[in-house]
């Protein structure tokens, strides 16, 4: 069986508590891109389950990638046979965009489906919920809000279908700790969800922000002028997704050719240009 694990993007991101337990409250809109990795999964040719990773360098052993944590995770809930697992990575890692969680998701359904086992996607969401606070998200795979610490998912009346993206990864990532060191947790006066269900994206340049970006921005100035460029390039909507380092920007006219000019610019980033579904 052969899926295709996609990114994801945030649509704003409110940090808006430090809870007790050391994790921090979020609020944010998560959005399904379509630049994707390829799971295959094939019942195994030995006794034992095997991951076999190509494409773009990851730097863990098999025993500690996401999709062997989330077939163990399965395991541990049902009887699953042994199964040769072959990842292409394409999605780049330490960018923002939920790669490796789509990964372990995209495991749990495959699995769900090579061998039959019926498991609700509710059932599924929660076996995910185990692995990281992104990977509940693409089991569903469509625009949810994200509350609590990234795991409470609510479905949101939000589409950006037809519209352009392009996505760049600079070479720099951000460790997680790094992005939240200076953070002022806040509750905003107006709610996200508020915002982007009423407005249209070409409204949310000065009313959906991402709370990691003040940080971020004055540590790497050349991820401001990531999302600097994508404006004066013509994007409605720019952003850092999640803690970075991955900046993108909606278009909704005149981006054709935008990308191969931001290849010329930064030759050693990754970039992915498409339409959104």
């Amino acid at each position: 069986m052969v899926v295709f694990p996609n990114a994801k993007i945030n649509v704003g991101l409110d940090i808006t508590a430090r809870r007790p337990d050391n994790y921090h409250n979020i609020c944010s809109v998560l959005y399904p891109v379509p630049w994707r990795d390829i799971l295959e999964i094939v019942p195994a040719a030995g006794e034992s389950t095997t991951l076999t990773v190509t494409g773009r360098e990851v730097a863990c052993p098999a025993h500690k990638n996401l999709v062997m944590k989330a077939y163990n995770a399965l395991a541990a809930e049902v009887n699953l046979p042994p199964v040769d697992i072959f990842l292409h990575k394409i999605i780049p890692d330490g960018a923002g965009l939920g790669g490796g969680s789509a990964d372990a998701a995209f495991t749990l359904i495959a699995l769900n489906k090579l061998f039959d086992l019926r498991l609700s996607e509710d059932t599924l969401a929660a076996i995910a919920a185990t692995l990281g606070a992104d990977c509940p998200f693409f089991i569903y795979d469509k625009p949810m809000l994200a509350t609590g610490t990234g795991t409470t998912l609510t479905p949101i009346n939000i589409s950006l279908t037809g519209y352009g993206i392009i996505i760049i990864k600079p070479q720099v990532s951000i460790p997680t700790a790094e992005a939240y060191a200076g953070v002022t947790p806040a509750t905003p006066d107006v709610s996200l969800s508020d915002i982007v269900v009423t407005t249209s994206p070409a409204e949310w340049k000065h009313s959906v922000k991402n709370d990691f970006e003040p940080t971020v921005f004055n540590r790497h100035p050349s991820i401001a002028g990531l999302k600097q460029w994508f404006y004066t390039e013509g994007a409605i909507y720019s952003s850092m997704s999640g803690s970075g380092s991955a900046v993108y920007g909606i278009f909704d006219t005149g981006y054709d050719n935008l990308a191969d000019k931001l290849r010329s610019i930064c030759p050693e980033c990754d970039i992915f240009a498409g339409t959104l579904d």
